[in-house]
């Protein structure tokens, strides 16, 4: 169980912020904090907002959910166009009503949106979405504008096609308009922000392990129950360890060779997690749990 007491004080009437790699133990860390100190627990897992996974992105259980109030799991179906504007609109309000949030995810965007701004970007039309669906992400990487380019992860096709989308749309690059951001709705000295700081075998290993309570606890039956309504150019069909066990499931690949793809998948998304947070979030207190 964390020890709280190797953590900042945190002030009662203080939203917190718990950030961090996959599979690190944040949503543990804010169940700690909600039981313990009070408080509602709220989700920043661009994939937990899907009604479709439970087991597979690790949400919390319905005997987690009990312990505590939870807000923002579950709650869009799978094929709802939601982003981090939409996200950002839904915690607006819990951060003057209501008991104190303790915001929990992976999803970096979610968090610097929250403590840093967001621009207010136009809606990208169908049309130009449904175009870059069907481009590479090479292709698409090659259109960008220099100065976005070289800010986001050209590895992430979901980050690479929502710049491709905005340039395509409104003829500015992604760089241009963050740069016209307004202030934030949660600036960093209003509240107290944890960071997780994993080492990267101890990491691995309890990704492993994950992996393996997920098998067990039914992820191929969520897998079959999405069958007839699997996308992959849906964000919710792209999540990590879906595609693999998708393919599995489909007949398409070995479950062994399923499995290792999924587990090296969820390592290297939680490498580019590391780097992300290690990178951007200055002046979070840095926990490395035991």
């Amino acid at each position: 169980m964390t020890d709280l007491t190797a953590l900042p004080e945190i002030p009662a009437h203080q939203p917190v912020l718990i950030a961090g790699p996959t599979a690190s133990g944040k949503s543990a860390l804010a169940l700690r904090i909600a039981e313990t100190q009070g408080g509602v627990i709220v989700n920043a897992d661009a994939s937990q907002v899907y009604d479709c996974w439970r087991v597979i992105t690790a949400r919390p259980s319905a005997e987690e959910e009990a312990m505590a109030p939870h807000l923002l799991y579950g709650h869009q179906p799978y094929d709802a166009d939601y982003s981090v504007g939409h996200w950002l609109r839904e915690v607006r309000p819990l951060l003057s009503d209501g008991p104190r949030p303790i915001i929990v995810g992976g999803t970096g965007l979610y968090f610097a949106a929250l403590t840093q701004g967001l621009a207010e970007i136009p809606a990208t039309p169908a049309e130009v979405r449904q175009q870059a669906d069907t481009l590479s992400l090479a292709e698409m990487c090659a259109a960008l504008d220099a100065t976005t380019a070289a800010r986001i992860d050209l590895q992430n096709r979901a980050r690479v096609q929502r710049a491709y989308e905005v340039l395509t749309a409104t003829g500015r690059g992604l760089a241009d308009w963050q740069a016209d951001t307004p202030p934030p709705p949660l600036p960093l000295d209003h509240c107290t922000g944890i960071v997780f700081d994993t080492d990267k075998d101890w990491l691995e290993a309890r990704i492993r392990r994950r992996f393996d309570v997920m098998m067990d606890m039914g992820a191929m039956a969520e897998i079959a129950a999405m069958q007839d309504r699997y996308d992959p150019t849906l964000p919710a069909c792209r999540a990590i360890g879906v595609p693999e066990l998708m393919a599995h499931h489909l007949g398409d690949l070995p479950e062994d060779e399923a499995r290792e793809r999924a587990a090296v998948a969820t390592r290297q998304f939680a490498k580019r997690q590391r780097t992300w947070f290690r990178a951007r979030m200055k002046g979070w207190h840095c926990h490395r749990p035991d």
